[in-house]
């Protein structure tokens, strides 16, 4: 499966408010994510690169953010890279504005990349449980990649569990926070849906959740309605995967002013 890091910026859409589809196409609700993989050779230099050409972005007035993160389990030689949730039209308006240090990336972070992954990511407020006023940014983050089986009954029956597990967080406060997102045109290995668990600390992201989430599902919905969610659950899910990442602020890039 290929890897990918969402934004903890997830959780910035988890309001939910009705509209037209051109009020909702102008939301801030779209992450990309690029994912580098490089050579235990190359590190030194490629991280050289992205600074090269995160100066660039600035000498350029660049006013978008790219944050950073480091791959801390899975494959370690891997850096993402995402971007602050905007609207599809603000993906337009950011390749214009970065054109001018495409010849950076080029010369300077392309010859060390073993391979480089993008995707999309459309935040699923309805599917998150995220604390009000909670931060963007966290120390940690654990990334649970869902790939789905084939057909639109497997999307609803897994679209449709999350939901319920996330009302089911809502309603009972339950303190321990996720966000999901589902990805758009990452290719035929891409996951369908990601969720990102923030941590403030390697201790925080090994503590045992209390109540357990089914528990928490159990006493929200009753035992016999908790166990056919999660079989629904099961049965859609084709396969799963996760890693950790950590906060990288040596090679993000904040616009002036952020």
């Amino acid at each position: 499966m290929k890897s990918m890091t969402p934004w903890l910026v997830l959780a910035l859409a988890t309001a939910c408010a009705a509209g037209t589809h051109a009020a909702e196409a102008a939301k801030a609700t779209v992450i990309r994510d690029y994912t580098d993989t490089v050579a235990p050779a190359d590190q030194l230099a490629y991280e050289a690169g992205i600074k090269r050409f995160n100066e660039c972005l600035s000498q350029h007035g660049f006013k978008y953010t790219w944050t950073a993160w480091t791959h801390e389990t899975g494959d370690t030689y891997t850096y993402s890279y995402t971007t602050d949730p905007l609207p599809w039209s603000g993906f337009d308006a950011m390749q214009a504005a970065g054109k001018a240090c495409d010849g950076a990336l080029r010369s300077e972070v392309n010859p060390h990349l073993k391979s480089e992954f993008s995707a999309f990511m459309e935040t699923q407020p309805d599917m998150s449980h995220m604390a009000k006023g909670m931060g963007i940014s966290a120390p940690y983050i654990e990334v649970i990649y869902f790939k789905l089986k084939f057909g639109h009954e497997n999307r609803e029956a897994f679209t449709t569990v999350v939901k319920k597990i996330a009302a089911a967080a809502e309603k009972s406060k339950w303190p321990y926070y996720f966000a999901t997102a589902s990805v758009r045109g990452g290719g035929g290995d891409a996951p369908d849906y990601v969720v990102v668990l923030p941590s403030k600390s390697w201790a925080d992201l090994g503590m045992d959740d209390n109540p357990p989430l089914w528990t928490m599902v159990e006493n929200a919905y009753g035992k016999e309605e908790a166990q056919a969610m999660r079989k629904s659950l099961n049965d859609a899910v084709q396969s799963q995967a996760s890693h950790v990442d950590s906060y990288n602020a040596e090679l993000s890039y904040k616009a002036s002013g952020k």
